[in-house]
């Protein structure tokens, strides 16, 4: 008997160490493990640039309060700042507390300028921006709000895709638009540059903050550092988390020089977030990423995925419904049922994940070689057949 909640429906494996792209069970096994935390390990396993980093500052310091100057966020901090459109960074834990500090941040903004009742955020239904009591709610999923009353109030929503509901629900009252530049759990639905470039328009028009949530989708995952700077737009404010970590806890919330004029010492806080040794793994990820051709890997590698997986889709055109995503944030759309899918790729020792729409995500590590890519695209292959 297990003494652990029963809030997951965790499967019947567990894995005593990682490597690379690799998992190994408790059992003796090798999986390819194309889930890495989702989205997370944005390095893979047992990265050893990475447990350098950590191994020396865990020698020197782990925590101390945000009451004092902390050298390593400080660094870190200026990093994204001048890699970004942000001009400041409050660091978090989670992508979660990311993107309440975002919330936070647009409607203190407002009451900062004298517009106190413009304090709602306009979402996209059946998104996902974590699972607090408010970012549920600017969710909007009644699979995820159920059972948590009283709701939330502050958040109003339109279906992804549909501009005229989006027009219409904007209101004097309207403080911000947040929405995931790719939606990850919703499906991997990308949102169009072009669409990006009309949501900037419209915020700029109703002098309305944008918000975009690059959790998932952020960090090197798409090919770009973020996944909106293909539009060539600048966003408010930028949630991050899961891939700047690596694996170690670690999130933060960007924002421009504009926004931040609200955030004044006490509105917002938290006792671990910036801790030194978040830090350190923060700017160790960042060196990696950061390299000279780190990034156009992670579009080579995943053109060749992409090409890859659109084949297959050509080849089984009664199980593969379409391909989706772009760099290595992937969705696998099928027909059927992606549970027993999804199980028989386990099987096959290939580990990935659902999403909404009966997709699945596959979601390699960034460093991912391409016969490993090449071996997943031969499991998928033999699973394919095996539905024929």
């Amino acid at each position: 008997m297990s003494a652990l909640a029963k809030n997951y429906n965790r499967r019947k494996i567990s894995f005593s160490y990682g490597k690379g792209s690799f998992l190994f069970s408790t059992n003796g096994k090798k999986y390819l493990d194309f889930v890495q935390g989702i989205a997370v390990n944005s390095l893979g396993h047992a990265n050893p640039y990475l447990i350098k980093a950590i191994n020396k500052q865990s020698k020197k310091l782990w925590h101390v309060s945000n009451a004092f100057i902390i050298p390593e966020g400080e660094k870190l901090a200026m990093r994204l700042a001048k890699k970004t459109f942000a001009d400041f960074v409050i660091f978090q834990n989670s992508g979660a507390e990311a993107t309440e500090a975002a919330i936070k941040i647009a409607r203190k903004y407002f009451y900062s300028i004298g517009q106190p009742k413009k304090n709602r955020i306009l979402c996209v239904k059946n998104s996902f921006h974590g699972r607090t009591l408010a970012t549920i709610y600017a969710s909007g999923s009644k699979k995820m709000t159920e059972g948590f009353g009283p709701k939330v109030d502050g958040f109003d929503h339109f279906e992804f895709g549909d501009h005229k509901s989006l027009k219409k629900s904007i209101t004097n009252r309207t403080a911000a638009i947040m929405v995931e530049t790719i939606m990850g759990e919703g499906g991997i639905k990308v949102i169009p540059d072009w669409c990006l470039k009309g949501l900037r328009k419209i915020c700029n028009k109703k002098k309305i903050l944008l918000i975009l949530d690059e959790v998932q989708c952020g960090i090197g995952r798409s090919g770009n550092f973020f996944a909106f700077e293909s539009s060539k737009i600048e966003p408010d404010i930028v949630p991050i988390a899961k891939g700047i970590g690596g694996g170690f806890p670690l999130g933060a919330v960007l924002m421009n020089k504009r926004v931040a004029v609200g955030m004044t010492a006490g509105t917002h806080g938290s006792t671990f977030g910036g801790n030194p040794l978040a830090m350190s793994v923060g700017n160790a990820v960042l060196d990696q990423i950061f390299k000279k051709g780190f990034l156009a890997n992670v579009k080579k590698v995943s053109k060749h995925f992409h090409s890859e997986l659109n084949k297959l889709k050509k080849e089984f055109p009664k199980v593969i419904k379409g391909v989706r995503g772009v760099g290595l944030l992937i969705g696998l759309q099928l027909y059927n049922d992606q549970t027993k899918f999804i199980q028989k790729l386990m099987d096959n020792k290939l580990l990935t994940i659902r999403a909404s729409e009966n997709v699945i995500r596959i979601l390699p590590p960034l460093n991912v070689k391409i016969k490993e890519v090449d071996l997943s695209i031969k499991i998928i292959k033999k699973v394919c057949l095996s539905q024929k």
